[in-house]
């Protein structure tokens, strides 16, 4: 068994869902410990994280990841116990295989390896690793990084082990994500007697053509980096559970995942105009989960691309799909930020896994980043 499946496996047995860590960071504060890491333990409220480097000169290279997992599901629908990770014909089997306890693993194994054979090298290597990923994400990453930020320590380069690559490993790196902007709409009516539509007013109809507004609007075109902003509804409802009384209060659900072409603060702007324009009686309450970042082609996207370049022989190419990841807190530092993981075709489903030669991979992978960035070049 290699060192990085033992590790992974190690990780996936503690059952560390959403907020409970369940011993995993331990396990990777002692192994880090013990190749000259300087540890410090950051809990806020229920979560806990840690900060561990190693050097005091920059450049800061930081591997960034969360150690928590979403809930299973019926534990019975899975080909082995979720929390048992279990290898059949070439695969590991296990809540966290891919998200993202096999990249921790192989994160970990990496320095390992890096440190024994460049004890001196230039820099600095740095973990930051949360339990609070996977949920609010309100006493994670987000506090870790402001507590650096509070004395002045920054990180240069960020590779996040989210589940980046989509047909085989390595053959994409995400650059970049969208940001999330969360709306709660009310819209009031008056309810009434359906024989008497006269008496009431219904929200469902005031409401609907402002709705079909905003889902027909054409709201940027995207950039090169970015596909076009989109606008989703995610839950309508209304009624009394009655057939014959007009509701009198409708609430709509919605979520833009927004590029660079737009601020959240312009989104919530021609909203609002919209719903003005149709005359509702409305109340509207706003979440940003995230604002949009990008790290354009520079040393970190270069290093990371001639890392997979070097082990694999793949050509990797960049992208700025999915949902929001937590380098969306640390790319407003300033720092640039990449993700590159494993397969991500089974994260948060049943029988979640990842190739046992991934594991191996993207540890060299991970390794060869080091070296990139790290290493003196002439």
């Amino acid at each position: 068994m290699s060192a990085t499946l033992e590790l992974a496996k190690a990780l996936i047995r503690r059952p560390s869902i959403t907020p409970d860590d369940a011993g995993c960071q331990e396990l990777m504060i002692q192994r880090l410990q013990a190749i000259g890491f300087t540890i410090e333990r950051l809990r806020f409220g229920e979560v806990d994280n840690f900060w561990a480097r190693r050097g005091k000169q920059g450049p800061v290279l930081c591997f960034a990841g969360h150690t928590d997992v979403v809930p299973t599901g019926p534990e019975s629908a899975w080909r082995s116990p979720p929390f048992q990770p279990t290898v059949h014909q070439g695969l590991l089997y296990g809540r966290g295989a891919a998200d993202m306890k096999g990249s921790l693993a192989a994160m970990i194994t990496a320095c390992e390896r890096f440190v024994a054979a460049q004890p001196g090298h230039h820099g600095s290597i740095a973990f930051l690793i949360t339990s609070d990923e996977e949920g609010p994400s309100i006493d994670g990453t987000v506090k870790v990084v402001e507590h650096l930020e509070s004395r002045g320590e920054k990180i240069d380069y960020c590779l996040v082990g989210e589940p980046s690559s989509s047909e085989v490993l390595g053959d994409v790196i995400k650059n970049g994500r969208r940001g999330s902007l969360n709306g709660r709409l009310v819209v009031h009516g008056v309810q009434g007697h359906i024989a008497y539509p006269h008496l009431a007013r219904n929200p469902v109809h005031l409401a609907a053509p402002a709705l079909a507004e905003l889902a027909a609007e054409h709201w940027d075109q995207g950039n090169e980096f970015f596909p076009a902003t989109s606008f989703q509804i995610s839950n309508i409802q209304a009624g009394t559970g009655a057939t014959n009384v007009i509701p009198g209060r409708l609430e709509v659900l919605f979520n833009f995942r927004f590029s660079t072409e737009l601020t959240d603060e312009q989104l919530k702007r021609r909203v609002t105009a919209i719903l003005d324009k149709h005359g509702l009686d409305y109340e509207l309450e706003w979440t940003l989960s995230g604002q949009p970042f990008l790290t354009p082609p520079g040393k970190l996207v270069h290093g990371v691309r001639n890392a997979i370049a070097q082990v694999t022989g793949r050509q990797a190419r960049l992208s700025t799909s999915g949902g929001t990841s937590d380098g969306r807190f640390i790319a407003p530092t300033g720092a640039q930020v990449v993700e590159l993981g494993p397969l991500n075709a089974t994260i948060h489903k049943i029988d979640e896994c990842v190739a046992v030669d991934d594991l191996d991979i993207l540890s060299r992978i991970y390794e060869r980043i080091l070296a990139n960035l790290l290493l003196p070049t002439d």
